[in-house]
């Protein structure tokens, strides 16, 4: 119960969200039956249209064990069939509940997306940049408390020669600025007050080998060696030593 806001408290005497609640629950026990990838692609399906047939509500009951099955339908060892599907399933979630309650749970769906990017299938990549563009950016500063994972979920596909590097590469700068000021429409420029940003994004650095060759080249591109002074770029640099995740 200590996940249930009051709101959500509320609407277990309502018996359309208790249909709802009773609906999520039999359509969790087909995962538990699925012995082959194509039962979880029917089974993401049967729970993608329960979701779309109770949109007015903005909470998705039995979400831990929700966001559960999805984290594993994102395992790097099922195919992108299923990865899709899973991810259709995110985004029909993330419409339904809205930002606010997105930014509230986002520790819950952040930990199967995350990891995706780096053993995702070209197929896949798009969408789920798709995803982060269009729910996790507008967040701004409600990203904060997990902007390292973040950055270390986005930064494998920071890639020389990839398709995908330059959607990347301006996500990461719209990232930057969006955590700078909550007020800023997300464009591809960087802004002044970025220390959080980068703090966050050494402290990904010193806590994942993987990413540390993206991140360093993202740093460089960002260094304006010549038009800038030090003093001026001492953000990006990190220079005060703080690699924590707190403000």
């Amino acid at each position: 119960m200590s996940l249930l806001t009051q709101d959500e408290v509320a609407l277990l005497q309502d018996n359309k969200y208790k249909s709802y609640v009773s609906s999520i629950e039999k359509t969790l026990k087909n995962f538990e039956s699925s012995t082959e990838w194509a039962d979880l692609i029917a089974s993401l399906g049967k729970l993608k249209k329960c979701l779309q047939s109770f949109p007015k509500y903005p909470f998705i009951p039995k979400r831990v064990s929700v966001c559960k099955r999805l984290a594993q339908c994102l395992h790097p060892a099922l195919p992108s069939g299923v990865h899709l599907k899973a991810l259709e399933v995110y985004i029909c979630i993330f419409q339904n509940i809205g930002p606010e309650m997105l930014s509230r749970d986002l520790f819950l769906y952040s930990s199967g997306l995350f990891p995706l990017l780096a053993n995702a299938a070209l197929s896949v990549k798009p969408v789920l940049l798709g995803l982060f563009e269009t729910y996790f950016l507008p967040l701004k500063t409600l990203l904060k408390p997990c902007l390292t994972g973040l950055l270390i979920g986005i930064l494998p596909g920071l890639e020389d020669g990839s398709d995908f590097y330059q959607r990347v590469f301006s996500l990461l700068k719209n990232v930057c600025i969006a955590q700078s000021d909550s007020t800023v429409s997300p464009i591809s420029t960087l802004v002044a007050d970025d220390k959080y940003f980068y703090t966050c994004l050494w402290s990904a650095i010193i806590s994942q080998s993987s990413i540390r060759f993206p991140a360093i080249q993202f740093i460089l591109t960002n260094y304006e060696n010549r038009k800038k002074l030090i003093n001026a770029q001492q953000s990006l640099i990190n220079i005060d030593g703080n690699t924590s995740n707190n403000n």
